[in-house]
């Protein structure tokens, strides 16, 4: 079906948005009840044992969300082209992906585990009960990374409120498990552990029956256009631009922790407590960035460049409404917060003092949390990995620069530059993707 310039309005983008938002903003209650009812053991080794072993498994599943980004660009072009047959081999090759994907980590699990605690070594307590957690977790991957493609895909075909009611379900299961498993049979952290797995496998089949539309005619397993050679290098070229990107992008984040921990133990907890306030920010804006990426990817695949444009410009005004809307949110009540997250006096002033670089956060990183939804939709993923290595230097140059002089805000203003830079070298290569929405 071809796509007109006026299909493209502001409650299209807020139709495909604001489910997303929502959704996001169920995942922090998750973790905090998780935490909550192995609170209710009254020891401190079960709440590290869950924490660690849920960020080890997270770091390990991240590296694979590309899936999603890659699978979202290349249905919403399938879609825009008319190609109904690709559509549908998509969402096969995405779940093959994702199944594979999980079975390797399974099988490696021994070595991952035994890496994990290397780098960030435990008690013997907290590393036998984590161990524990995530060899029973560890058997809900294929269908965690397989979920990731189904996403994606969903999200292409603007379906965001099937991935509400998904988001939803698999919380609302895994939160009710976790009272009956924990606090009902006290199994303790293997609990939690088993409520997880059964919710991230309930999540998978209900991702499926969303999708059984694609299931309902022979294409999805057309599996010499599944496995045709140039789709599936296409596929893999995309995926391998927005893995690299993505790790360059985490060497940032995790560089900062890493370079903060030199001034000291409270800016150290400062800067983490800070960081909550750009992970609201980007739950925020997931919604538009989401939006820009189907529907550029449904202009691209049409070849209509003004579609494209006016996807990119409304997605994106309603991506800097939120950005504007959060910076004064944190001006206003950044203390407050600030306070809620801890009571330690020396951290709540010491958070204090670099809270302005937070209100600055939204506004700087506006840019690129739109043009990252805006290039993936197009799948200029060639053009994201090499702005994101130019911002990469550009923040390492910074750092070297600042620090020395300004120590702890030489750091912030070294991340907020990294931001300004990817905004800058995204934008300075838009022009050449709207060329190619008409070539």
């Amino acid at each position: 079906m071809t796509e007109t310039l006026a299909e493209v309005t502001h409650r299209r983008v807020l139709r495909i948005a604001l489910p997303i938002v929502l959704s996001n903003a169920t995942v922090p209650i998750l973790g905090a009840v998780d935490t909550g009812v192995v609170g209710q053991m009254g020891e401190a080794a079960p709440i590290g044992a869950v924490g660690i072993g849920a960020v080890i498994l997270s770091a390990v599943y991240w590296v694979f969300g590309f899936l999603r980004m890659g699978t979202t660009g290349l249905t919403g072009q399938a879609l825009g082209a008319g190609d109904r047959s690709e559509v549908a081999a998509l969402l096969t090759r995405a779940l093959l992906i994702g199944s594979a994907g999980g079975c390797v980590l399974i099988a490696l699990q021994l070595p991952l585990f035994w890496a994990a605690f290397r780098v960030s070594p435990a008690s013997d307590e907290v590393e036998t009960l984590s161990r524990g957690y995530m060899a029973i977790r560890i058997w809900g991957a294929p269908a965690a990374i397989a979920l990731f493609g189904i996403t994606g895909w969903l999200i292409a075909q603007e379906r965001t409120r099937a991935v509400l009611v998904l988001q939803l379900w698999m919380n609302g299961i895994n939160i009710l498990l976790d009272f009956w498993f924990v606090l009902g049979l006290g199994w303790g952290v293997k609990g939690v552990a088993l409520a997880t797995l059964i919710a991230e496998w309930s999540g998978l089949a209900m991702g499926l029956w969303f999708c059984r539309g694609a299931f309902n005619v022979p294409d999805w397993r057309n599996w010499d256009q599944v496995f045709d050679a140039a789709r599936l290098k296409h596929m893999m070229t995309v995926n391998t631009d927005i893995l690299l990107r993505s790790l360059l992008l985490q060497g940032v984040f995790v560089s900062f922790l890493l370079l903060g921990a030199r001034f000291g133990d409270v800016r150290l907890a400062a800067n983490q407590v800070l960081l909550q306030f750009l992970e609201i920010t980007a739950y925020a804006m997931d919604g538009f960035a989401f939006a820009a990426e189907a529907l550029v990817g449904r202009a691209m695949g049409a070849r209509q460049r003004l579609v494209l444009r006016r996807s990119a410009v409304v997605s994106s005004i309603w991506g800097g409404v939120i950005a504007i809307g959060l910076a004064a949110f944190f001006a206003i009540f950044g203390g407050a917060i600030i306070d809620l997250m801890t009571t330690a006096p020396e951290v709540r002033a010491a958070a204090r003092d670099f809270l302005p670089y937070m209100v600055l956060t939204p506004i700087l990183g506006w840019a690129p949390f739109m043009l990252d939804g805006i290039f993936i939709g197009a799948t200029a993923t060639r053009d994201m990995r090499n702005m994101m290595v130019l911002s990469f230097f550009v923040y390492v140059a910074a750092a070297a620069i600042l620090m020395p002089a300004f120590e702890n805000h030489g750091l912030w203003i070294a991340l907020l530059i990294s931001f300004a830079a990817r905004g800058v070298t995204l934008g300075w290569r838009y022009p050449a993707l709207e060329a190619r929405a008409s070539a």
